[in-house]
């Protein structure tokens, strides 16, 4: 029994429970910024194959998140795998490598269209993320360029580095808050954790299988 009391005080130990989705380019460091958030440290994570998640939990304005943040691989091969992910998602995080044009032209191009065709969610927060400025020498796309799209997608932009952490807590704890200010969203969030914690009674509820062969 003390496991199964165990089970609901942890389900019931954050208030809301959200999606986030991490899309761009293969090679942009979505796997980095993730590692970098999840865990407080810096590695050089390698490329996802189809889509990964993590869970981070934290509490943000008063509340207690719980964000599954799934990674999703960005070769095109891999694309109808993770079109699917985009449903439910209350925040999506769209990442380029300052230091690659292309990543950037992308956005436009290929993964704001992305969002359009599958996200299910009229009210998605969305985020932009210039990564690896730590490589300040080798940049090919000007901060007031990625404000301008930024502007141009209604927005909050970050350029971060995955390697120094640079504005990496802030870029998700900014999304968590803009999260928090839509009410849909919020009601989503408290639906998910409400759904989890019935399931969970119903598990521990439900009569034990019998051993026995008929």
């Amino acid at each position: 029994m003390a496991s199964s009391s165990a089970q609901v005080s942890s389900s019931s130990s954050y208030d809301l429970s959200f999606k986030i989705l991490l899309i761009g380019d293969s090679g942009v460091g979505k796997s980095s910024l993730l590692f970098s958030f999840i865990s407080n440290a810096v590695d050089d994570p390698a490329p996802t194959i189809g889509v990964d998640f993590k869970i981070k939990l934290l509490t943000v304005a008063g509340k207690r998140l719980k964000l599954t943040i799934w990674d999703t691989a960005g070769q095109e091969r891999f694309r109808t795998l993770t079109t699917s992910y985009y449903r439910g998602a209350q925040g999506i995080i769209l990442v380029y490598d300052v230091t690659r044009r292309e990543t950037f032209t992308d956005l436009s191009d290929i993964w704001a269209k992305e969002i359009e065709l599958y996200s299910s969610n009229q009210d998605c927060i969305k985020v932009l993320v210039g990564n690896k400025v730590d490589k300040e020498s080798e940049r090919a796309v000007t901060r007031e360029e990625g404000i301008a799209l930024a502007q141009e997608y209604g927005c909050s932009f970050f350029e971060c580095s995955a390697k120094t952490r640079e504005n990496v807590e802030k870029c998700f704890e900014e999304l968590a808050l803009k999260i928090l200010a839509v009410p849909s969203l919020l009601e989503e969030g408290s639906t998910i954790v409400k759904r989890n914690i019935l399931k969970q009674k119903q598990e521990q509820s439900a009569p034990q299988s019998g051993g026995c062969c008929s």
